[in-house]
Formats: C-alpha cells, structure tokens, sequence
C-alpha cells in the first residue's frame, strides 16, 4: 500500500500561482491579514523553519517570521488543484482511496513499490506541478506513518520487520491515533514508548482504557491495521462553519446567537446534500487561545434539530469567559 500526501499543499498551489515565492516562507490562513485574528492554514517550509506551524495564530506567525507572505485561503483554487491530482492518481491501474485534498492511498500490484512511488511522484509533478511524498508500507497505518520520514519530497518504506527499528523507542504519540491526551494517560501506566506499548497486555490495558480503545492501542502499536483501500468516491463525513472574531465576544446571549446562526448555515448545507445529520459539535476558543468542545446527537433529520443540538452543546460549557472563535460542525450518519 502506498500513501501520496502533497507537501505543503496550500503553499505549494500559491507558490504556482505566484512564481516569485518560490523559496520565501509563505503562510496561508484566515484572511491573509496578520494583524487581524485568524490561524495558519498551511505554512511552506521556509516560514516552518522559524516555528510557524498550522494553527498558531497569524499575529505569532507574523512575530515569529516578519518577512513572511501572508496569503487569504482560496477554498476554490486548492479543490480544482486537489482534483487534478487525484485524477492524476485514478489514471494508473491502482485502487484509489481519497483521504481529502492533499492526500490518498493507493493499492497497487509491484515488486518495486519504490520505483513505482517514484513513478506516481513524477506523474503528479509533471501534471500538476506539485510536489509529493510517498509512503510504503504493508498496510494503511505503515503506510501513513511512512510517508512523515519521506517528507519533503521523498518515499519512505514501513514494513512489520523495520517497525520496532524506526518507531520503536519513539513516545507513544508518533502513532497515528495517538493524541496528547491518551500519551498522558498511557505515561500514567509506565508506558512511554511505541515498543512498550506494544508489549503490553490487550485485555490489561482494557481495564484501564476501555474494551476497545485498549487493545486496538497495542494493536496499532504493533503495526497491525486490516482495513482495506477502497475505491469509493470520497465523501466528506461532516459539515461546519467556524467564524474567528476580530473582537471577543463577552455577552454570552450574543455567543447563543452566533451559534444559532452557524447551525443554521451549517443546516442549510446538510439539507442541501440530503444526508441525515447524527452529531452536532461545537467547538469554542476563549480569550486569549484555549479551545473547549461539546458534542450533542441530533434528535431527528431536521434543520431546527440541527440548530437544538447545537444550542444543546453549547449549554454544557460552564464557563463564561469571552470567546474569540465560534464553530459548529454536523456530522453525517455513516450508516
């Protein structure tokens, strides 16, 4: 299996559309206005090198990198320029699973899997003018983990026999599913390590993490994923609309009132693709950078229930502080 992920895709289109930014540190985001509150998109690698990553707040991006392009996202252009590459990948004989705009897996039948990324590598460069990077691996989560030691540019392979030699000694959240919060609470157990983690009994860590979540941690720490690559056109899973405010929002019958309203566009978006609505999130950012969410399940297939669960979530926040961003996402039934 392999994973194509396009490097710094939003950075990498702007520098297309504008020559004269190649090898300068670009930043896309909000609006493209530093001085105005919004967060990186996607920064290139020459603005990374001065610590400006995505979703650090354009204000720091501009601090940390003052001689940096600062770019507005332009949703349309990055769609047209993913969909050129994902046609890219559809004309070879492989099986192609698309994960979004920038990313994809591909099932393909070699004896060379590095020679055939590297095919895969100049037919996207030669169509698109894009770079990528590829991952190899026997599985999906090899394949994906792969593709971050390829990167910029590259093509890594990940197999059962490398695994412990690459991934082995590094903290448990270099896995792919593996956050902040759950390498805390493994740390918690004595287990700080990929190869700790995986040594560790399935049923035991069950005790402490869930029935599911437990073994399926040891699972993936072992390098075990069975999930195939399927060929079915990529449909987003969820909907949503997020509004960075250029003043805080202190009164909080106005924050109920921007919610309400974001369910209501949020709605009108589901409604249009007739796909039935199971979740509701709402995701709030406090004054000055502390982001907090609350989901709510959807009671019936309705635009008013859409904007219910939403207001719903929004009442299990107990704090008041002033917001400086509102998000409201719905997410689709996947029966």
């Amino acid at each position: 299996m392999l994973h194509v992920d396009l490097d710094q895709f939003l950075a990498a289109v702007e520098v297309l559309r504008d020559p004269e930014l190649r090898g300068r540190p670009v930043v896309v985001g909000g609006d493209g206005d530093p001085a105005k509150r919004g967060v990186v998109s996607t920064a290139s690698y020459e603005a990374r090198e001065y610590g400006v990553h995505s979703g650090l707040p354009l204000r720091t991006a501009a601090r940390r990198c003052p001689e940096a392009v600062f770019l507005p996202v332009d949703r349309p252009a990055y769609e047209a320029a993913s969909a050129e590459v994902m046609a890219t990948l559809r004309a070879s004989t492989a099986v192609v699973e698309v994960l979004g705009w920038d990313e994809a897996f591909l099932a393909v039948d070699t004896d060379d899997p590095e020679a055939e990324a590297a095919e895969i590598r100049r037919r996207v460069r030669e169509a698109t003018g894009l770079e990528c990077s590829v991952g190899i691996g026997q599985n999906k989560l090899q394949a994906k983990l792969a593709t971050g030691f390829g990167k910029p540019g590259g093509v890594f392979r990940l197999t059962g026999e490398t695994w412990f030699a690459v991934l082995g000694d590094r903290p448990t959240d270099a896995l792919q599913g593996i956050g902040r919060k759950t390498a805390g609470r493994l740390r918690e157990l004595g287990i700080d390590t990929v190869r700790r983690l995986a040594e560790t009994d399935p049923g035991e860590l069950a005790g402490h993490l869930g029935p599911a979540t437990g073994p399926w941690l040891v699972r993936i720490a072992r390098g075990e994923d069975s999930s195939p690559v399927t060929g079915t056109p990529y449909v987003a899973r969820s909907r949503g609309r997020e509004v960075t405010y250029q003043r805080d929002l202190e009164d909080w019958d106005e924050v109920r009132a921007e919610v309400e309203r974001l369910a209501r566009l949020v709605a009108d978006e589901c409604a249009a693709e007739d796909r039935p609505v199971a979740r509701v999130v709402v995701k709030v950012r406090f004054v000055p950078f502390t982001t907090r969410t609350h989901g709510q399940a959807v009671a019936a297939a309705t635009g008013s229930a859409v904007e219910q669960a939403a207001l719903a979530a929004l009442a299990r926040f107990t704090t008041r502080r002033p917001v400086r961003l509102l998000g409201v996402r719905a997410e689709f039934d996947r029966r």
